[in-house]
């Protein structure tokens, strides 16, 4: 059948999988939220108080930012920061990440009937883009993704039993949930529920005074069980009161809040409207937005015909977008949990989807590889610091982009190839970018190792441009004592070298920074910048890439080191807190 995802097609497309989740794993420029550099700040500082509880920071307004299951694993995982890596933090999350791989792979191979369709479920979740982008940093969304997703596709998987069981299953959802609830937010009851409610009420044929009869109890008793594993947060930590002031109220309550002067109206207009967060919820499907668009209509177009499991997959996702409709903040993240019913769905329906959903993700492939391809390329024959070409990429770096080039191509002219070829390269296009950074994780974006002796125990400066941004300092230089100042004054090296007695200031590639006649160069390394003007980024189109995408940051000893104590900077507030 054309378009049919065979077993060669499977185990091709498992290895790309496989290798694009771990390379780069422990990389600082793996896609990402901004919340694992706070996470790991508490981990790190809760492991060096020697007690699990309470949560421990130095982060004003950001202790009880989530429960403490996530910062748990991270004290696990690193033996109490002793063995501090983002690898060590990390891997718990792809572990999870695998799990619910597996739990698709499992379920859906048993209501299809067809081991392919559950194998191509598990690889299409994986290829969304939220799914790697969320998938493997440290993050909560790992452990509640798996954990919510498991009562649902256990009744998928066992059907009956499942459903008319009186006490196994109700208790097992509760336990399970209730380790979503203790990773995320006891929130996620709500929409966890009521999508339960709604499964029952499927299975009893939609007849209200059965489900009040047979399974409304079980409902009561689930919720009751995963709010009480939840509700150990409150027993065991001895600061209770602290947990409800920033964790119940200002973390949870504060979502119902509104951005404007009027609920209704940032209900349909603006980043957070009802629109947008329809929209941000497909595009957590990355590449393959169009392709669960496909799904979604030919859903409708089967909609008389459609399965007792797919039914059900569906009202999975309307439960969880009805509910977190209802905040006025919005955010296609808080429907990460229904992305592995979406790639149930495409899965189910493969082979009846039309082509050109996937001709789109393999056009959006070939345009990044394309860039990528491009960018790489200038900045190898760029010169750079010190008048010599320093970036340089290995021969396995041309192998991939030029694979991955040609499967996108033959993709696009092979029609037969189109889908499996889409998915496939997915995982090419990740791996493409990690490895178009990869210079970066080498000698030229790090610090010498006689950089780190030398400032052993010293207080350094560092330029900061959201909460916690010393925790990746952390990495780059170990066992120094980091303070931050504000990043958009990283490049007033007069003013910084003034003022601080070592400080890390930032110069624009091949210029050489001017230093006052006491200062000196301890060490160096190249960085990639993160906010861009107009105007440069038009002259990066044209060629200048290096001079613009890229700044040498500079660590220089000052006189201020012998002029005045560090007492008085000591005392001012860390921007990085």
């Amino acid at each position: 059948m054309r378009g049919s995802f065979t077993l060669r097609y499977s185990l091709v497309t498992l290895v790309l999988a496989i290798f694009a989740y771990l390379y780069g794993l422990d990389s600082r420029f793996a896609p990402k939220n901004g919340d694992e550099y706070p996470y790991m700040h508490i981990v790190r500082m809760t492991a060096d108080s020697g007690s699990w509880l309470p949560l421990q920071s130095e982060m004003d307004g950001i202790k009880n930012t989530k429960p403490p299951l996530i910062f748990w694993q991270g004290i696990a995982s690193t033996h109490w920061a002793s063995q501090w890596s983002l690898e060590n933090l990390r891997w718990p999350s792809v572990l999870y990440t695998a799990l619910t791989a597996l739990l698709l792979f499992v379920s859906v191979r048993r209501f299809s009937g067809k081991t392919q369709t559950g194998i191509l479920a598990a690889l299409v979740w994986l290829s969304f883009f939220a799914s790697y982008r969320y998938g493997r940093p440290f993050l909560t969304d790992p452990p509640e993704v798996f954990w919510l997703s498991l009562p649902f596709f256990a009744l998928l998987y066992w059907g009956r039993a499942a459903f008319e069981s009186k006490l196994l299953f109700p208790v097992f959802a509760g336990i399970s949930l209730g380790f979503a609830l203790f990773a995320k937010s006891f929130a996620y009851i709500v929409p966890a529920t009521f999508a339960l409610g709604l499964y029952y009420w499927h299975w009893r044929k939609w007849s209200i005074s059965q489900i009040l009869i047979r399974d409304l109890y079980k409902l009561i008793l689930l919720g009751t069980i995963a709010l009480g594993i939840f509700s150990l947060w409150f027993a065991l930590d001895p600061n209770p009161e602290a947990v409800w002031r920033e964790f119940v109220l200002g973390e949870n309550a504060g979502k119902f809040s509104a951005r404007s002067s009027n609920y209704f109206l940032d209900f349909i207009r603006g980043g957070d409207s009802i629109w947008m967060l329809t929209i941000t919820s497909l595009a957590n499907a990355g590449l393959f937005f169009f392709v669960l668009i496909s799904t979604l209509l030919q859903c409708w177009r089967e909609r008389r015909f459609m399965s007792a499991e797919g039914s059900l997959l569906l009202v999975l996702v309307a439960a969880f977008f009805l509910v977190f409709g209802l905040p006025s903040q919005r955010s296609g993240r808080y429907l990460l949990p229904v992305m592995p019913a979406f790639a149930a769905l495409i899965a189910m329906h493969w082979d009846r989807l039309p082509l050109w959903g996937f001709r789109i993700a393999l056009v959006l492939q070939l345009l990044i590889l394309a860039l990528l391809l491009w960018l790489g390329l200038n900045l190898q024959l760029s010169t750079l610091i010190g008048g010599s070409s320093t970036w340089h990429y290995n021969p396995a770096h041309w192998f991939l982009m030029g694979l991955s080039l040609l499967l996108v191509i033959i993709g696009l002219i092979r029609r037969e190839r189109s889908k499996a070829f889409a998915l496939m390269a997915c995982f090419l296009v990740y791996s493409a970018l990690t490895s178009s950074l990869a210079p970066l994780e080498g000698q030229l974006g790090r610090f010498s190792a006689q950089t780190i002796e030398r400032l052993q125990g010293k207080d350094v400066w560092i330029p900061c441009d959201y909460r916690a941004k010393d925790e990746e300092y952390r990495l780059l230089l170990p066992g120094v004592q980091l303070h931050g100042y504000l990043a958009k004054d990283a490049g007033n090296i007069e003013g910084l070298t003034k003022t601080y007695p070592i400080v890390a200031v930032h110069a624009p590639m091949g210029a050489v920074p001017i230093l006052c006649e006491s200062c000196q160069i301890l060490g160096q390394r190249m960085e990639m910048r993160a906010r861009h003007s107009d105007k440069e980024i038009k002259e990066m189109l044209l060629g200048k890439i290096a001079e613009h995408l890229f700044v040498v940051e500079y660590l220089v000893s000052t006189p201020v080191a012998t002029s005045i104590t560090n007492l008085d900077l000591l005392n001012v507030k860390d921007v990085c807190r």
